[in-house]
């Protein structure tokens, strides 16, 4: 890979797209390149809207970077920055959240520029709702997309019994996700 200079000071766009799902569930994140992995890992977290306490761990370059207290054999998340990472020549990588669901996102570090006045992290656009957690990864979460298509079957009403507040898959409210990932 081709080391590039990067600044420390800048702030990159990170797509984030949930795999798996049709249609997709995504997120943009302004953030600076500064940051850590532990930092992008909450600014995912928050934009996507997933709650936290959960193992992830980013696949990068074929090595796992997570939280040295959730996985032994990880690389320490603390040590790589996204300055790191695109000055190797790295955009792409992947991103797990919650071992047992599986929600595997795809994570690509955008070339668009961001304007020299937008110097504070946060999500600036997506789509969808980000699935209730702990729904059964892609598959429990077609599950549930049928059940909310059909709420009058039996197996339906024992599905739609499990989350706890009224859900709309279609819904995404981008200043809930900017408040979030502002908060990281």
């Amino acid at each position: 890979m081709a080391k590039k200079s990067v600044d420390a000071r800048q702030f990159v766009y990170v797509k984030v797209t949930l795999n798996y799902i049709k249609p997709p569930i995504w997120r943009r994140l302004r953030v600076p390149v500064a940051w850590r992995l532990d930092k992008l890992s909450n600014a995912i977290l928050r934009g996507m809207g997933w709650l936290g306490g959960h193992l992830h761990a980013f696949e990068i370059g074929g090595r796992q970077y997570s939280d040295p207290a959730m996985l032994d054999d990880a690389a320490n998340e603390r040590t790589l920055t996204i300055a790191k990472l695109l000055a190797a020549g790295t955009s792409r990588f992947t991103y797990t959240y919650d071992f047992g669901d599986g929600w595997d996102h795809s994570v690509l570090i955008e070339a668009k520029p961001v304007p020299p006045g937008e110097t504070t992290p946060g999500c600036v656009a997506g789509a969808r709702a980000c699935p209730p957690e702990d729904c059964g990864g892609p598959p429990g979460y077609e599950g549930l997309l049928d059940a909310l298509a059909t709420p009058d079957k039996p197996e339906s009403r024992e599905i739609l019994g499990w989350i706890e507040e009224e859900f709309d898959p279609e819904e995404f409210v981008l200043e809930d996700a900017d408040r979030r990932v502002k908060s990281v």
